[in-house]
């Protein structure tokens, strides 16, 4: 069972790391759910293109009134 050194370091073990194709050097981002569970996230250069294909952008509203709506929702 990996343990957490001093500088709150921990190693992944070998056969996750594998699994979750996580190879050193690999940036990612770590999240904390409300139940105390840590999930890792590998960054992946180009995993969100194309997401927003086909989306069209309504100019009849300007940045500032979507930023006004979107606060008080």
């Amino acid at each position: 069972m990996p343990i957490v050194s001093q500088k709150r370091q921990v190693t992944l073990p070998l056969e996750q790391c594998s699994i979750a194709n996580i190879q050193p050097g690999d940036e990612y981002e770590s999240f904390v759910s409300r139940k105390g569970v840590i999930s890792i996230v590998t960054k992946r250069k180009g995993a969100a293109k194309g997401i927003l294909k086909g989306i069209l952008a309504d100019h009849q509203v300007s940045e500032e009134e979507s930023l006004e709506s979107a606060i008080h929702k």
